[in-house]
């Protein structure tokens, strides 16, 4: 064995805290969070979601209270989504529609409130219809893909004339982020953001969040005919292919964690902003790991964080954010 071995050890690097932190090749910030919220009618209302522990449902008013904690944080946006009640939810999904909804409302009252945080606001009828899905559908119960997206426009021209910086349509019809596109240009709306929604699969973690937004127990039947099959990659570059060359700024994966080699992928085809949503079932398995006894929180959140940031994402939607932001500023 010769005297000099091992010549190269990468442990050198790893010996201490501060030569770790100089040689990270990845870095995760506050400014990297997305935090959902969701909102619930009245005043000073605060639910609980059995489902998703230590996630509430806000009302308008605590909604602003959660912006004003974001930007304290230094998390840059806010995602919204409603929990419209059960006598506005209709076939048709009109409340979508409606100026004075509870999304529009929680839009102009954050962006009065903490007009420097961005607001990101969900695309999608299935907070409003009573049938659960995400778009029209016809007497067979299939999801009608134009009807569709002719109410997402409208929807998109409602939020963005509220005060949403960014749109992002999570309903997966094709075709609709250029319809969008052209409404919010025509209307006046240039620096509209679309985060489309590209590649969405059809996927079993999504559970806690339909209880949150109320849509548990209302769906006929499953999304498959629209959210993507968990077996295709191909297909997902080519969504996103699609979706840019229709004027979306940025793109989604959703799940999160399942889907890190979509993520990677799809950074290293299009070199476009790129962002992950850990998802409700993927925060909730955390926080029943902790539950269990089977894991701390803290390094949990951070390194599930970091995969997405190690994978290409530019931020993530999270649950954990601002317990994540407040790691990461200590």
């Amino acid at each position: 064995m010769s005297a000099q071995y091992p010549a190269l050890r990468l442990r050198r690097t790893r010996a201490s805290a501060w030569s770790r932190r100089l040689h990270a090749e990845t870095i995760l910030t506050p400014a990297d969070l997305i935090w959902p919220l969701f909102i619930a009618e009245g005043q000073g209302v605060e639910e609980p979601i059995p489902s998703l522990p230590g996630v509430s449902r806000w009302s308008v008013d605590g909604i602003v209270a959660r912006a004003r904690e974001a930007r304290e944080l230094g998390i840059a946006c806010v995602a919204l989504f409603p929990n419209t009640p059960p006598a506005l939810r209709t076939d048709d999904g009109r409340e979508a529609l409606n100026p004075d909804n509870l999304m529009c409302r929680a839009i102009r009252a954050i962006k009065d409130a903490v007009p420097d945080i961005g607001v990101l606001t969900d695309v999608a009828l299935d907070p409003y219809t009573a049938h659960g899905h995400d778009g029209l559908v016809d007497d067979s119960g299939y999801v009608m893909n134009d009807a569709t997206a002719k109410v997402l426009v409208g929807q998109s021209l409602n939020q963005a004339a509220a005060g949403a910086d960014i749109i992002a349509p999570s309903d997966m019809m094709d075709g609709r982020i250029g319809l969008i596109r052209d409404a919010l240009e025509g209307d006046g709306h240039h620096n509209v953001q679309i985060m489309s929604y590209a590649a969405k699969y059809a996927s079993a973690f999504y559970g806690p969040f339909r209880d949150a937004v109320g849509s548990r127990g209302l769906l006929k039947g499953d999304k498959k005919t629209y959210q993507m099959d968990s077996a295709n990659a191909e297909e997902a570059l080519r969504e996103v292919a699609l979706d840019l060359a229709e004027g979306a700024d940025s793109v989604m994966v959703k799940p999160g964690l399942p889907y890190l080699d979509i993520i990677l992928r799809v950074k290293a085809e299009f070199q476009i902003p790129v962002f992950a949503y850990q998802v409700s079932g993927e925060y909730a398995m955390i926080e029943a790991a902790v539950a269990a006894g089977a894991g701390e929180r803290d390094p949990l959140v951070l390194e599930t964080l970091m995969a997405f940031k190690r994978a290409g994402c530019s931020g993530v939607l999270t649950y954990h954010a601002a317990h994540a932001a407040r790691l990461l500023r200590a």
